[in-house]
Order: C-alpha cells, then structure tokens, then sequence
C-alpha cells in the first residue's frame, strides 16, 4: 500500500466527529498485554507513539471535528498531551462501555452528526478506512470495523441509543458479535468496513513492526520508535492473550 500524505487539518462543529478512545500513559493502565515484550517504561513510551499518530492520522482527513475520550481522571494529562490537536472530553462511567457510550451522548446531544470512535492503538489504519466508514454512515444508522479477533476497532452512529454498548463481552472475542445483535434490537441498519487488527499482543506488535518497516509513514512516531527497539523486541516471548 503506498503511504498516504497527511495534511493537517481541523474543523471545529463539522458534520463529522472522530474521537479516538484513549487513557493516561501510565504503567499497568495502556497496552498491559504487552508487559511480556516490553518494560513498564517502554510500554509507556510505544503508547504515546500510538496516541500521538493516531491523533495525526485523525487530523488528516479534512472538514473533520477531532476528539479524545477518556476517564474523567485522564483528561488534564491528556489535554497536555494533545495540545491543539484535540479537544479532551470526560467519559461519564467506568470502563469502554461507558466511554463509547459518553461519546455519542456528548456528540450527538445538539445536533445530528456522524460521529466515529477509533482505538487509541490504530494510527497505522489507512486514512481511507476513516473516509470510507463516514461514507458508510451517511446512508446507515451504525457503522463497524470488526478486528479479526472477534472485536472491533471503530464504530460510529449519527443519534445516541442509551442501550448500543452494554458491559457483556467488551473487550472479549464476542465483542463484536453481542454489539451487533444489540443493533438488530435496536432495528438500525448497520455497515461494516475491512476487518483490521490492534495492537493488543506481541504478536500483534512484531506484526506492526514489519509492516512500518515497509511503509513507515503509515504511523511516523511509532515506526521511528519501532525501529529503535528492534533489539529489545527481537529478544521478547511472545505475549499471551489474556488481558
């Protein structure tokens, strides 16, 4: 895939939302499966590379309202973290269930928008991925990007449905599938884009790794970061897959 330019742009009010989904970079709090390949330290410093690219890769599409959720305890850190690049809202709740949920509540509240909520930990996802979820929402009350894994990377609506997000299977291998019956409940009509994977295991972060080496600009700061520790990483187990 040849690498996508990024041009900087924001949109403050725009029809379209993206909000990336994020925490504090703190030990035992981001990317805790990948303790087996990493110190505390450098799970810390290849997480910052994510948000940082992540928020770069959401700032690249254009006419497009950029956000962070996140707990309500994150958010001073985070807005330090993100300066002018995203406006950092507090999640009402604990846990991705209500963070997800916050996110269409908030966005959703004045206006009817076609929001969109991605991982923190997806920033090598091409740009068209993004554009082409928004299309898909244009003429769908849900859009889906499943990983292969069972979950799913990104998620958009356009209305708040208080029921969308319960705390059954998040972050499990069923997440996807429980999210999508509560749609066919809700009777909304729902589209998916390309499955895609995140960046949970040491599998996963070998994987990025040969694929940033390929294309680096895909995701800049984490491909430079990547590149740096190959030492450290060549020598890492591979992870498990519990949380």
């Amino acid at each position: 895939m040849e690498p996508e330019s990024r041009t900087v742009v924001r949109s403050p009010g725009s029809e379209r939302v993206l909000v990336i989904m994020a925490k504090a970079p703190r030990p035992g709090a981001v990317k805790t499966r990948l303790a087996s390949c990493l110190s505390p330290n450098a799970v810390i410093a290849f997480y910052r590379c994510l948000l940082d690219d992540s928020l770069e890769l959401a700032r690249s599409l254009g006419s497009v309202e950029v956000a962070i959720m996140c707990p309500e305890s994150d958010t001073e850190e985070l807005a330090r973290l993100a300066g002018e690049k995203a406006t950092v809202i507090a999640q009402k709740g604990d846990g991705l269930a209500a963070a997800l949920t916050s996110v269409f509540a908030h966005f959703t509240e004045l206006q009817a928008r076609r929001v969109i909520a991605f991982n923190s930990d997806s920033p090598h996802l091409p740009r068209s991925v993004l554009e082409e979820a928004f299309e898909r929402l244009a003429a769908h009350d849900v859009v889906v990007g499943p990983t292969y894994d069972g979950g799913y990377y990104l998620v958009g609506a356009k209305a708040f449905h208080p029921t969308l997000f319960g705390r059954d299977g998040m972050g499990t291998s069923s997440a996807l599938e429980k999210l999508l019956a509560r749609v066919r409940d809700l009777e909304l009509s729902a589209a998916l884009v390309e499955p895609f994977y995140d960046v949970d295991v040491c599998d996963d972060l070998t994987r990025l790794a040969a694929e940033l080496r390929i294309a680096p600009d895909r995701a800049p700061r984490t491909a430079t970061w990547l590149k740096d520790s190959e030492s450290v990483m060549a020598h890492s187990e591979p992870g498990t897959e519990e949380r």
